[in-house]
Order: structure tokens, then sequence, then C-alpha cells
């Protein structure tokens, strides 16, 4: 019996090699979805031969310029945070690309849970994914405070 030797990246948890071959077996281009200590990125990626190229990206930082309120900077990770990150890609590249796969990665697939949110925000934007609608959180928890659904709505009507 051979042992294997685990790839560097398998074994540093950052790339999980089987689910990124199917990814990149469907020639579309990738959601590609990161949580950071403080911010959510989510970026549209191509892959070509052996490279990726991001065509498109939406830090949770980028909406303190669209009117995200300072006082709530530490609040940059949270669920509309994410919501908002995800429809702002998605306005951002709404002309050029009409459909797209998830991909996140080596985070965990929690119903509900940041990752998801950005993937709604995304979908309400009108782009085309293929997801299971329970996954998605409702709007009761996106809308959780009145101050929230206030700047969600603020936001997402300054960018229709």
């Amino acid at each position: 019996m051979t042992l294997r030797t685990i790839r560097r990246r398998r074994k540093e948890a950052k790339t999980d090699y089987k689910s990124r071959f199917a990814l990149l077996k469907s020639e579309k281009p990738r959601l590609v979805i990161r949580k950071t200590n403080n911010y959510i990125i989510a970026q549209i990626v191509t892959s070509a031969i052996a490279q990726d190229k991001v065509i498109a990206s939406f830090s949770s930082k980028d909406l303190l310029r669209i009117g995200w309120p300072k006082e709530k900077k530490g609040s940059l990770k949270s669920l509309p945070a994410g919501y908002l990150t995800g429809f702002m890609l998605g306005k951002k590249i709404s002309e050029d690309v009409k459909e797209v796969i998830l991909d996140m990665g080596m985070n965990r697939n929690i119903h509900g849970s940041r990752i998801y949110a950005v993937l709604k925000g995304f979908v309400d934007a009108g782009i085309t994914i293929p997801h299971n609608e329970k996954a998605l959180p409702s709007d009761e928890r996106l809308k959780s405070s009145s101050k929230t659904s206030e700047l969600i709505e603020k936001i997402k009507g300054a960018n229709k």
C-alpha cells in the first residue's frame, strides 16, 4: 500500500480540489464568496487554462461609500451587509453576465448564513443562479431592525 501525499492547499484547508474540478467543468462564471474577519468579499470569476480571472468584485467595505453608516463600520460582515454586497455585485455585472454558479470554497454549508445572504442579494439583482430557496435567509432575518430595513431599502432604491 502506498501513501498519497496531500496537496499543500488541501492540507492548509484552502482548496477542495474535487469540488473545484466540478465547478470548472461547468465552464460558467463563478460567484466566489469569501468571509474575512471584518468583511464579506464577492467576486465573479472565469477560468481559463489553469488560471482564474476576476471579472468584477465587490466587498462589504465598499458599502461605506454608498450609504452604510460610519458608526456601523463593525457590522460589515452581518447578514444585511452580505445581502447588499451580493445585490450591488449583481447590479454591477447585470449587463455582462446572465448566469453563474456558486463557489463557497471551504466555507460550511449552513442554510440562512451570510454566504446565502450574499446569494439572495445576487439573485434579487436579477442574475440566474441555481440554488435552493430553503437555503436563503428569510426577509425577517435580513431586515431584523427598522434601521437595517431602512438602510437596505435606501441603498437598493438608489441603485435600481
